[in-house]
């Protein structure tokens, strides 16, 4: 709680949620404050950065499922996003990102894909994101 209240108090937008992973801070911010919550030039990200002592992330809440992946990857280009029943072994979203963003998409040693893999999965129950 302390994270979001400082948080708040920095960038000035509303907060929907905190992750904390291994060495970073995921703020979920409501839709339309995440500019305002990186700031100019990345000027609060940077700031909170610096006070938390880790990596801070910023993705935009999207109700829909398919706009939510596309805030989650930015700033990658995503091409399509597609969700694919699988029966009993539950729902895949299956990514399209541009080949030139296929890195950015993946993140290094895979930690934006697994950070995207979590917030899908613990805000619309999908099992699986596979990345193309």
């Amino acid at each position: 709680m302390r994270c979001i209240a400082l948080f708040e108090s920095v960038t000035g937008a509303g907060v929907k949620d905190c992750v904390i992973g291994d060495s970073c801070l995921i703020f979920v911010v409501r839709p339309g404050d995440a500019g305002v919550a990186i700031g100019r030039g990345g000027s609060h990200v940077r700031l909170l950065r610096h006070m938390f002592g880790v990596n801070v992330e910023v993705v935009e809440y999207a109700e829909d499922l398919v706009d939510f992946v596309k805030n989650s990857f930015a700033p990658a280009r995503v091409r399509q996003v597609r969700v694919v029943e699988k029966g009993d072994s539950g729902r895949v979203v299956v990514v399209s990102v541009e080949p030139s963003d296929k890195g950015v998409a993946i993140g290094r040693n895979g930690r934006k894909a697994e950070r995207n893999r979590l917030l899908v999965r613990r805000y619309f129950g999908v099992d699986s994101v596979v990345i193309t």
